[in-house]
């Protein structure tokens, strides 16, 4: 009997294919998303010079105190307005979105959308 693939693997798949397309330039970083079950992640990414420009989780202080549940949309939201602010700071205001292969919907798109309100074009 086969075995049926996990979502993870399947989201690795389309991670994996997503990246072929997908790279941050120093003109133009990725800013790309990390889901858990319980938090949520973003980065900015210059993948030419191979590192982290800007990063923001549901785990910092001033955002676990605004939300009762990390893994939220209102917690995504704050990440996404997070991440945008500082990215706006260090003088990046477009970026190509890194979805991760999760599926644009529910915290993924909370958090796209509170880093376009926050400044970000992509």
């Amino acid at each position: 009997m086969l075995k049926k693939p996990s979502k993870n693997s399947l989201r690795i798949k389309r991670h994996k294919r997503l990246r072929n397309k997908v790279n941050g330039t120093s003109q133009r970083p990725r800013l790309n998303v990390y889901r858990s079950l319980s938090n949520i992640y973003a980065q900015v990414i210059d993948d030419i010079q191979g590192e982290t420009i800007v990063a923001a989780s549901s785990l910092e202080k001033e955002i676990k105190e605004q939300v009762n549940s990390c893994g939220s949309k209102e917690a995504a939201e704050l990440v996404g307005k997070a991440v945008a602010e500082r990215a706006v700071e260090k003088g990046i205001t477009e970026v190509t979105f890194d979805r991760g292969g999760y599926i644009y919907h529910g915290r993924v798109k909370s958090l796209a959308d509170g880093a376009r309100e926050a400044g970000l074009k992509f």
